[in-house]
């Protein structure tokens, strides 16, 4: 990225927030203003509000550096929260980084979900597969101190970062991060008893339907925590026979989906004991988790 030519004029907060505003939207970048205040914060290491407070303030040369930096990256329509290394998720902050699926606000549904089914007076146990950054985990824990998770997730990257989340949010004693394939890689933990309840954002999106992706997404995001086969559902079909058997009778399960899939998710857990299934909407008013009650 090469700034206008010189003059002399100096680049303050105000002026590097309007030009990178302008060349982040001539890239294609949707939230070109609110990208260019949340890069310029992380360049001067500050809180975003405080740029409203320094407008006429300039920049240093380290702090140009790191603009310059992560403006191309952002251009190149790197996701922002790999540049600035978190993603905010329940109210609070998570490490991200390449290979880690981005937390996203439609999950925080799945977790508000779970939450009601978790009972503050007495132990319990939950499950996850495919943890991610962990920010489902860590969250479910720090809401609930009485619940002991176990979580699984194929990707070193994920491992690293969810047990640096669990350590930064003081909850790394009451989490049992597996590397491992789904389940099968979570059930020793369980030492021969059931679980509670069940969560996951498994992939779900479609072959097909993955060149049309954002650039953010298709382009950088791991592709194993995206795409489950031709229809979206392989990863579901799977876990679906193993989780009946994990959860005990009365046991709660959620997963997330995409809208179009929920009716066929529902039709899923039914074939396999499920019972009560449930499509609930998300902060958009959008079809996305499905829940259900083991019925055997």
């Amino acid at each position: 990225m090469k700034e206008p030519a010189p003059t002399d004029e100096v680049w303050t907060v105000q002026r590097i927030l309007g030009w990178t505003t302008n060349y982040l939207a001539e890239a294609g970048v949707e939230s070109a203003r609110l990208d260019a205040e949340l890069l310029c914060a992380h360049a001067r290491q500050c809180q975003r509000i405080r740029l409203y407070t320094d407008y006429d303030v300039p920049l240093t040369e380290v702090e140009r550096s790191r603009m310059r930096e992560s403006v191309q990256r952002r251009a190149n329509r790197e996701p922002l929260a790999y540049i600035t290394g978190k993603r905010e998720f329940y109210g609070r902050s998570f490490e991200v980084g390449a290979g880690v699926m981005i937390p996203r606000p439609e999950t925080e549904t799945l977790v508000d979900l779970a939450l009601e089914q978790i009972p503050d007076d007495r132990p319990s146990r939950f499950i996850e597969v495919g943890f991610g950054s962990g920010c489902i985990a860590v969250t479910l824990a720090i809401q609930k101190p009485r619940c002991q998770i176990g979580a699984s997730d194929i990707s070193d990257a994920c491992c690293e970062y969810a047990r640096r989340n669990a350590d930064a949010h003081g909850v790394a004693d009451r989490i049992q991060f597996v590397h491992g394939d789904g389940l099968s890689a979570v059930r020793h933990l369980l030492k021969d008893s059931v679980c509670d309840g069940l969560v996951c954002n498994p992939p779900y999106i479609c072959e097909h339907e993955f060149c049309g992706l954002q650039p953010e997404v298709a382009g950088y995001e791991p592709r194993e925590a995206l795409l489950s086969g031709v229809d979206g559902l392989n990863v579901i079909r799977q876990l679906m026979p193993e989780s009946a058997c994990l959860l005990r009778s009365g046991g709660w399960i959620g997963l997330e989906c995409d809208p179009a899939q929920c009716i066929d998710v529902s039709q899923l857990m039914k074939n396999v004991g499920f019972t009560e299934p449930q499509i609930h909407r998300d902060y958009r008013d959008t079809d996305r988790i499905v829940t259900a009650i083991n019925g055997k």
